[in-house]
């Protein structure tokens, strides 16, 4: 089961309360802020969208 499309159209960045791109890919599922290059991974169907639990974009895909 994915987020529901209603909280992807809700959520915000923690940090800049930017827009956020939402991926469902090889590298899992998250929440991309491009303003802030954070990334904000779901586990579990939840997103964890907290700023100290973000990956950064340029480590996402490497095991970071």
């Amino acid at each position: 089961m994915a987020v529901s499309h209603e909280l992807i159209e809700i959520l915000a960045c923690p940090k800049c309360k930017g827009d956020l791109e939402y991926v469902n890919d090889k590298r899992g599922e998250a929440f991309i802020c491009h303003a802030c290059g954070l990334v904000y991974l779901v586990k579990d169907d939840i997103p964890i969208m907290l700023v100290d639990e973000a990956v950064a974009l340029k480590d996402w895909g490497d095991g970071g």
